[in-house]
């Protein structure tokens, strides 16, 4: 099967390139899989992975054009030339590898933990099952950067919108019962950027690869800030 991966070393290269490799694909060979074929033909090759198993989030790439994770992506179900890119809107360091640290500093920003007024208790702050069920689509995110990367409200705006993976982890906090800080993290979400400058185009939707729904988790700050205003 014939690959197109995207290279470019900024210490060697002018401008980026498309390379050609021919793999042959075995029964259940994933993406990832295929790219490390590839860095065993030519070791300068570089792309993030690690787990294999589609929990650590760190071999996000764009495929034909759509954001995928590598290690859960059967090659048989791509189609031929399957072209490989790094993620959209970030810059590159090294072929597939992106910098995702305003990634990270926009999921920072939302402070992505619990805040209590009250003293800590002895013991575990319980929830009932309702309470606890409200946070299911919203705890799983690990992180791997294709929902924001395919938002382009996040490409035309990365220093003043929050991006889909931090407004859907700032309504994780928001919806848990075990959170007291309501107020001050709706406060903190205010403006024309940062929240606002979602266009529910959700691309972020059909990029998530533990199908999650970043719309919906916007949605609801949407009508809790609007409750919080009447």
């Amino acid at each position: 099967m014939e690959f197109r991966v995207w290279r470019f070393d900024p210490e060697r290269d002018r401008e980026p390139r498309m390379e050609t490799h021919h793999v042959e694909v075995t029964r259940g060979m994933m993406l990832r899989d295929a790219l490390l074929e590839i860095k065993a033909r030519d070791e300068s090759f570089t792309f993030r992975h690690s787990c294999g198993e589609g929990v650590c989030g760190s071999d996000a790439v764009n495929v034909n054009g759509r954001n995928r994770l590598a290690c859960i992506t059967p090659v048989a179900e791509l189609k031929a030339p399957v072209v490989v890119r790094p993620l959209p809107g970030r810059p590159v360091i090294r072929d597939l590898v992106v910098d995702m640290s305003q990634f990270y500093g926009q999921y920072e920003a939302v402070e992505p933990w619990l805040k209590r007024r009250e003293p800590e208790p002895e013991q575990e702050i319980l929830q009932s099952p309702a309470e606890r069920a409200r946070l299911d689509g919203l705890w799983e995110c690990i992180l791997c950067g294709c929902c924001s990367t395919s938002c382009p409200s996040f490409w035309w705006n990365p220093e003043k919108f929050l991006g889909p993976q931090a407004l859907l982890s700032a309504w994780r906090f928001l919806a848990d019962s075990r959170d007291q800080a309501e107020e001050e993290r709706l406060d903190a979400l205010d403006g024309p950027y940062r929240l606002f400058r979602c266009h529910t185009i959700m691309n972020c939707v059909e990029a998530c690869p533990k199908h999650l729904n970043p719309t919906r988790a916007i949605g609801h700050i949407r009508d809790r800030m609007l409750k919080k205003s009447v």
